[in-house]
């Protein structure tokens, strides 16, 4: 099964949507609750970083018997550092966006604990490409 999302930086009324429709594809393909939760917060944290740093993006997610495979897509101004970028708590978000409780700097973090496999590209001026998966059958 395959599912496309359409993400726009800045709106956070909307931030999480994507995450909470695989979500409840996945309890209706009777996946363990636990691997559900751990997908969740990829997405989530993923996505939330769109609409927080791009200007839009796209998540496709591709679920098969065996594995989630999520990309997102985005447009925006990149990341210069990205090792810099994975340290917890580090963050650029704006004060804004801190003040709606986002931009701790633990979304890129909490994605590498919880992801099988994770990559992350990106290109200063351009965008950002982050791939995940989450094995079903460990």
């Amino acid at each position: 099964m395959q599912f496309e999302y359409s993400i726009e930086g800045g709106d956070f009324t909307h931030a999480g949507y994507a995450s909470s429709q695989v979500k409840k594809v996945l309890k209706q393909l009777n996946v363990d609750p636990k691997l559900i939760k751990r997908v969740v917060v990829c997405l989530y944290e993923a996505e939330v970083n769109v609409v927080a740093h791009a200007y839009s993006g796209k998540i496709y997610t591709d679920i098969s018997t065996d594995r989630i495979y999520m990309k997102l897509e985005d447009k925006g101004p990149g990341i210069p550092d990205i090792h810099q970028a994975m340290q917890m708590g580090y963050s650029t978000a704006s004060p804004e966006v801190r003040e709606m409780g986002f931009g701790a700097g633990m979304g890129l973090p909490n994605i590498q604990n919880n992801a099988d496999k994770f990559n992350i590209n990106s290109v200063v001026n351009e965008g950002t490409v982050v791939e995940i998966v989450v094995y079903l059958n460990q």
